[in-house]
């Protein structure tokens, strides 16, 4: 039986790992346990097709430990059993358990003796938050670490190492991916690397050669099928995908519903709503900010409402946000003020905390005079009393320039230069 091209190209050993260099790049905490053969039951949490399976795999292959697979739901204790037994006449196995977060009380009892003596390294894959999800007893027999989405570029990279493997990817086959065609791809399946494999796979098994010199030509058209979602547009460089979330942006900042929904729905139309998430989730902070608060926390809302419920009902409560949005009174005070704090660092505008400020609960530090003077606001009326915050070097600076585009905005402006006065007088 031919197994999926995802299947096929699955890592044995660490160094083949795409992405997830924060867990398995050169000095990472994975990679040290690997090259120091001083493997620890973890927790693997996060999106599908990210790694999970594949870091689980390449830990055992540059271990050269025994790897099984099992999953908590649907496999049995007698399953364990077998595992538990080949971990007793091999000395260590490897055991990629999947959807960790359901394993019972019986088969969670019968696995905890064998993490205790080290005999079954636990590699527990799930996409639902630990913290949440598995039971105490496990989290505190393992270490947790997330998984992040892979980018573009990963993606980009392991279609390559596909397309060029002989052995176990489609290197038999004289395979021409367009551009256009490599983009979508990387960028429909939203970060999942197994559905990109598997589309590739796909396009490449279902077309035929178009000439005698038996190129098998992988046009746009063909991985749209695939993986079933339509490119934003079918130019050949990608830059539209770009230009369509700018155009979305711009058209709420501009305070355009109409135009707003028309980008948005040509980006849901693609199937990318984790780049729809993303953006808008960026506008209702940058564009709106401080003259709504209100709308940023229900766009917020509307966005995990609608990665729960997928397409397509996910366009209900996007459409919901962008309209509140776009008609939203705007602010980027916040945004500017942040950025303007930023390039104060950058200028090396860092000199010392004042010393009333700095921590005074350790031994001696009233000695170095940290924390002395320092005035307790809520010992004095309004909980507030004037004193110095910012280092002497910018103590005069002012980040926050609100323009009181808003009634709640206003408001901030008012408070914000009130206390700025007050301190100014204060401190004279």
């Amino acid at each position: 039986m031919q197994q999926p091209l995802a299947y096929r190209m699955r890592p044995t050993k660490i160094e083949d790992i795409v992405g997830q260099t924060h867990l398995v790049g050169e000095g990472k905490i994975i990679r040290r346990m690997v090259d120091a053969m001083r493997l620890s039951s973890m927790i693997l949490y996060g999106p599908p097709g990210t790694g999970k399976t594949s870091i689980a795999s390449a830990i055992a292959g540059s271990s050269k430990y025994a790897f099984r697979m099992l999953n908590a739901a649907t496999d049995s204790q007698k399953d364990l059993q077998i595992v538990a037994e080949e971990a007793k006449m091999s000395g260590t196995v490897v055991l990629l358990l999947d959807e960790i977060h359901r394993l019972n009380k019986v088969k969670q009892d019968f696995l905890l003796p064998h993490l205790e003596s080290g005999s079954i390294i636990l590699i527990g894959a799930t996409t639902e938050n630990p913290y949440i999800n598995v039971t105490p007893a496990i989290r505190s027999r393992t270490q947790i670490f997330q998984v992040n989405p892979l980018t573009e570029a990963d993606i980009q990279a392991a279609i390559v190492r596909a397309l060029a493997d002989k052995k176990n990817g489609l290197g038999e086959y004289n395979v021409m991916l367009e551009d256009n065609a490599m983009s979508h791809l990387s960028r429909a399946t939203n970060g999942d690397l197994r559905s990109a494999l598997n589309g590739l796979e796909l396009a490449v098994l279902s077309t035929k050669p178009a000439n005698d010199d038996n190129i098998i030509h992988i046009t746009l058209p063909i991985i749209e099928e695939t993986v079933q979602r339509k490119a934003l547009s079918a130019d050949k460089n990608g830059d539209a995908h770009y230009d369509v979330i700018s155009a979305l942006q711009k058209s709420i900042r501009g305070s355009d519903v109409d135009a707003a929904l028309h980008y948005a729905a040509r980006i849901i139309m693609s199937g990318d709503l984790a780049i729809l998430a993303r953006r808008l989730t960026v506008i209702a902070y940058e564009d709106i900010g401080l003259a709504n608060p209100a709308a940023a926390q229900h766009a917020v809302t509307a966005i995990n409402a609608a990665q729960s419920l997928g397409l397509p009902e996910a366009r209900i409560p996007f459409a919901n946000a962008i309209i509140e949005l776009a008609l939203s009174p705007k602010s980027n005070a916040a945004y500017l003020a942040i950025d303007s704090a930023i390039s104060d660092i950058n200028a090396g505008k860092t000199s010392d905390i004042p010393n009333h400020l700095k921590d005074s609960h350790y031994k001696g530090a009233a000695d170095l005079g940290h924390g002395t003077n320092y005035s307790y606001p809520h010992d004095f009326d309004n909980d507030w009393v004037p004193q110095q915050y910012l280092p002497d070097s910018i103590k005069q600076a002012k980040y926050f320039q609100p323009k009181g585009n808003s009634k709640i905005e206003q408001a901030f402006k008012d408070i914000y230069n009130s206390l700025k006065q007050q301190q100014s007088k204060g401190l004279k």
